[in-house]
Parts: C-alpha cells; sequence; structure tokens
C-alpha cells in the first residue's frame, strides 16, 4: 500500500524525480570529472617516477638499455595489485562496464575505482602500450555505480549512471562531450534511449567542464586545417575505409590470440605474467620508444606530417604487437588509444604514397592520418556514429568530416561483414554473454502489455450452445477464447473444451457450462515480464487484458505469438 502511494507520488510530481535524477546526474559528472583529472596527474607521476627515477638509477649500470627493465618493473607492480584485490581491473576495462551491464543491473564494486586508478596508472606509466579511455571508462562507470548503490536507484536507473560515468570519463579525458554521450549510449548501453539521454549528457558537460576548468580548454589533438582537394579524392578515402576495417579485425584477432598464447601458459603464475609481457615491449621500446605509453606525441607527429613513411609504417605493426602483449600478460589499460594510434599510422602510411602519386588531387599524408583514426576506431567498435563524433571533437577540424563520415561508415561495414565481433564484446562473447541479445532483453522488458496486445479479439457468447460455438470456432485458428455475457467476462474456453462437451452428448449444453473461471489476466499499463512469468507459471500461452477499474472488462488479449513478435522486430531494428 504504501509503496504504491509513492508510485502514485512519483507519477504525479515527475519533476521531483526528474529534478532528483538530473541532480545526481551531475554529481557523477563531477565526480568523474576530478577522477579523470586524477588520474592523468597520476600517470604523469608514474612516468616521472619510472623513467626519469629509473634513468638515474640503472643508466650508470646499464647505459641507454635501462629502458628495456622499466615496463618489466611497472609489471612487477600491477600483476599482484590486480590478482589479489581486484580482478576486474585487469585488461582494457569497457567489457567490464558492458558486463556490468548486461549481467549484474549496473551493480560495480567501488574498490574498482581504487584498484582500476592505481593498476592502469602504473602501466602507463611504465611504458605499457596501453591507453587512458578503458580505465576511465571503468572509473567513471564504478562512481556511478556507487552513488546509484547509496541511493538504492532502481536497477534501470543504475545502469543509466553507469552509462553517466562512462560518459563523463570519455568527456574529461578527450575534451569530447558528445562523444563522451554517444560512447556511453552506443558501445556501454548498445542503445540510444531517448529517455536516458538527457542524464548522460548532464554527466558528460558536467565532467567536461570540470576538466576544462583545470586542464584548459583544448582539442585532444591539435592538427593544421585540412580540407578535401578534389572529388575524385574521394575514391582514396574509400579506400582506407576498407583497409581500415581490415586492420580493425586483424587489431581483433591479434589481441584475443595473444591473450590465448599467455592463458595457455599454466606454469607461470597471472601475476607474474605482466612482467614478462614488460620485458617483451621494453625490448621494442628500446629501439621503437614511440611504442610506450599512449604515444600521443607520435599521433601528433603523423598529424603534423613530422614522420617519415618508414617509420609510421614500422610502428603501424609494433604497436599492434606491444599493445597485445601488454593486454594479454596482464597489464591494466584501454585499447582505444592505441587503436587511435594505429589509425594514424595507417592512413599516415597509405596518404604518404597517395600524396606522393596524385599531389595535386589528394591532400597531405596528414588529413589521411586523422581519418584513419576515425576509421580503425570504428572498425574495431562498429560504432561509426561515435568515431565520426569523437574525431571532429578531438581534432576541432570540420573540413575533414565528409571523409571522415566515409571511412567510418565503410571501416564499420567492412569490419562486421568480416568479423561479429567488436574489440570489446569478443571478450564477453568468450565468456558465453551477448550483450545484444541481453540488451533486446532489456529493451523488451520496458514494453507495456498496451504496447502489443490484440484488440480485435474473436469472444463467444455464455448463451450460446457448444454445437454453435463449436461452428464459430472452425471459423478462426484461435485454440483458446474468451466467453463473455453481454460484456463482461466471464472466463476463457478452449475448442478442446468444446469438443469433449459435445463427445459426452452435451452439444445442446451453454458454452457456459464448460468456462474455465479460474484464469490469469493483466492490465494494459502492466510490462511484458509480468506476463512472461504469468505465462511460464500457468503454462498458458493466452492471457486476456482487462481494465484496472473494472476487473471484467475485456480489453485485449496478448499471446507468447505477440511477445515473440515484438523481440524479433526489435531485433530486426523495426522497434525503436
Amino acid at each position: 500500500m504504501v509503496q504504491r502511494i509513492i508510485k502514485d507520488y512519483r507519477q504525479k510530481y515527475f519533476w521531483f524525480d526528474s529534478s532528483f535524477l538530473i541532480i545526481v546526474a551531475a554529481l557523477v559528472g563531477i565526480g568523474t570529472g576530478f577522477a579523470a583529472i586524477g588520474f592523468q596527474k597520476m600517470i604523469k607521476f608514474f612516468h616521472l617516477l619510472f623513467f626519469d627515477g629509473g634513468e638515474k638509477i640503472l643508466s650508470g649500470i646499464m647505459g641507454s638499455y635501462y629502458v628495456m627493465l622499466i615496463p618489466a618493473i611497472g609489471g612487477l607492480i600491477v600483476g599482484p595489485i590486480v590478482y589479489f584485490f581486484a580482478s576486474e581491473a585487469k585488461g582494457h576495462g569497457v567489457p567490464e562496464v558492458m558486463a556490468a551491464v548486461a549481467e549484474k543491473d549496473g551493480i560495480i564494486h567501488p574498490r574498482v575505482v581504487v584498484v582500476r586508478a592505481l593498476a592502469s596508472s602504473i602501466s602507463i606509466g611504465s611504458g605499457g602500450s596501453v591507453g587512458r579511455e578503458g580505465p576511465i571508462v571503468q572509473i567513471g562507470s564504478a562512481i556511478g555505480s556507487a552513488v546509484g548503490q547509496i541511493l538504492r536507484l532502481p536497477p534501470s536507473i543504475l545502469k543509466t549512471l553507469v552509462a553517466c560515468g562512462a560518459a563523463g570519463g570519455i568527456a574529461a579525458t578527450f575534451n569530447a562531450p558528445i562523444g563522451g554521450v554517444l560512447f556511453a549510449q552506443e558501445l556501454i548501453l548498445g542503445e540510444f534511449a531517448t529517455n536516458r539521454f538527457i542524464l548522460i549528457v548532464i554527466s558528460s558537460v558536467t565532467s567536461s567542464i570540470i576538466s576544462r576548468a583545470f586542464l584548459g580548454n583544448y582539442p585532444a589533438f591539435r592538427v593544421p586545417p585540412y580540407s578535401l582537394v578534389s572529388l575524385e579524392e574521394m575514391f582514396f578515402y574509400l579506400l582506407l575505409g576498407i583497409l581500415s576495417g581490415l586492420f580493425a579485425v586483424l587489431y581483433i584477432k591479434v589481441l584475443y590470440k595473444t591473450e590465448d598464447v599467455f592463458d595457455n601458459i599454466k606454469a607461470i603464475p597471472a601475476y607474474v605474467k605482466p612482467i614478462i609481457g614488460g620485458l617483451i615491449v621494453g625490448c621494442v621500446g628500446l629501439s621503437f620508444p614511440q611504442v610506450f605509453g599512449v604515444g600521443y606525441d607520435s599521433i601528433e607527429g603523423v598529424l603534423k606530417n613530422d614522420m617519415a613513411w618508414l617509420l609510421m609504417f614500422s610502428l603501424l605493426f609494433l604497436k599492434l604487437f606491444a599493445t597485445s602483449v601488454t593486454v594479454a600478460s596482464g597489464g591494466s589499460g584501454g585499447v582505444f588509444a592505441p587503436g587511435l594510434f594505429m589509425g594514424a599510422m595507417l592512413g599516415g602510411s597509405f596518404g604518404y604514397i597517395v600524396h606522393g602519386l596524385f599531389p595535386a588531387h589528394t591532400a597531405p599524408a596528414g588529413a589521411y592520418a586523422l581519418v584513419g583514426m576515425g576509421g580503425v576506431f570504428a572498425g574495431m567498435s562498429q560504432a561509426p556514429i561515435t568515431g565520426i563524433i569523437m574525431l571532429f571533437e578531438m581534432t576541432g577540424d570540420y573540413m575533414v568530416v565528409l571523409p571522415l563520415m566515409v571511412v567510418c561508415v565503410i571501416s564499420s561495414l567492412t569490419a562486421r561483414g568480416i568479423y561479429p565481433e567488436t574489440i570489446y564484446t569478443e571478450k564477453l562473447a568468450r565468456r558465453g554473454l551477448n550483450v545484444r541479445e541481453e540488451a533486446y532483453l532489456d529493451q523488451i522488458k520496458d514494453i507495456s502489455v498496451s504496447d502489443i496486445m490484440t484488440t480485435s479479439v474473436v469472444t463467444v457468447n455464455a448463451d450460446m450452445s457448444l454445437q454453435e460455438a463449436r461452428t464459430k470456432m472452425l471459423e478462426y485458428s484461435f485454440s483458446v477464447f474468451p466467453v463473455l455475457r453481454g460484456e463482461e467476462l466471464l472466463g476463457l474456453v478452449t475448442y478442446e473444451d468444446i469438443l469433449n462437451g459435445i463427445k459426452e452428448g452435451k452439444e445442446d449444453c451453454k458454452v457456459e457450462q464448460v468456462t474455465r473461471r479460474d484464469f490469469a489476466t493483466v492490465r494494459p499499463e502492466d510490462k511484458i515480464l509480468t506476463v512472461m512469468k504469468e505465462m511460464a507459471q500457468q503454462d498458458i500461452g493466452h492471457i486476456p487484458v482487462v481494465s484496472r477499474e473494472c476487473p471484467c472488462k475485456l480489453l485485449g488479449i496478448i499471446t507468447r505469438s505477440d511477445i515473440i513478435n515484438a523481440y524479433g522486430s526489435m531485433v530486426s531494428g523495426e522497434r525503436g
């Protein structure tokens, strides 16, 4: 009774509820914004500690070879932290958030904030070839989840707050508030839900404001102005889109194949493997230090046409190898920034050749590097809209938006045509979790009976004889019919009930005598989940829909087929 009063009050004064949630979303944004700032400062601190400190201690003994040990030392610290305190902090983070939304109603343990921040900042600071976005998405999501758990909010709101934290993390890290919103909806939630959009926007904007206040309002990458030189150039961008999609699939397969290799090494404890991975990365970084960390300086060098072709082409595959080893061995960090790095190297290498062959009709290699960043991200995530918007926000270069759109879409289609999973869902698919199906099931739970019920119901009159009812039933293919007296619903009768009565010689008896009075009903405002539970418990496939005010008034009927069709329409994209 009390719960119904509260529910009625919240429906009547919905503005109060909405205002409360807006404040909560803003708080999540503020918390995530400060967390992003703190995370970046931790990375800088550990970078100075490991590389500058390591140089002072080790260079006297090892000379320049000391850098080989730095990532291994980082792995020595990260391995036990992740293994003993929070296994969720291993790897790139985003899949864990997606799993929390799909399987755990958005519940993420608060300790993830501390462990992930510490482990990832050490991994990146010590030269691990990973990025910041995965950790900050997981940190922000954990903050949103913690706030929701403290306030005892329902699962639907809790999931939204997880997405708010993810959006805030992306917005603060890359100064990309719109990209953060799209990232949260397209990747974390797997849908563009209007009822969640406002809260996610509030969190993303708030987090971005906090970040800009302390770190400045600058795009993540500063690039020269590029533009489409000629219409003929679109052909080359089309080719770059295909190459980006192919490379994105290669990225996914190499990453997880490397993970399989490390997982199959049973003789070495899991907390020791990051040391081995770090030593391998250190050996690569000895000759190619560009593979260390997030590599934003190298990306800007390519965007400004300051890197030789052979170095770009080499770094494309060396970064792929270094990132795969770092993540697979148990390091902690994201795969988004390495994807941008590789996209820049792929686009830059391609653009260098194209511009060399057709200088009058093509832009410099930096333009192709910029577009290649979006292309590889779109291919590896199969999220072209997010890729387009994020790259635009991260560079502030609107003039290449048309090539960027073409490359992102073509890359996404190419990758999806070759491989169904993304770099994020592949990890979950290996656990047997299909987040797309979970998202559909989550959406169908929100559908009301009134959305899919059949209102044109074929009924039989209670005063009909069994023979008359049988004749009417033969005109239809239904197995169950509501029984009415006037407009009053008496119950249900099946074709089998009528036949059994006729076989017993009761063909002149009235339908009312064989009507089933013990039957379930639902109301138009009930959710599909309620109907599904009722059908499963009673092993029935048809339930009458009645009015709340007058339970004997038939409004329609809902069947198993209605629910199956609704699910099928949602999967095929026919439903919102």
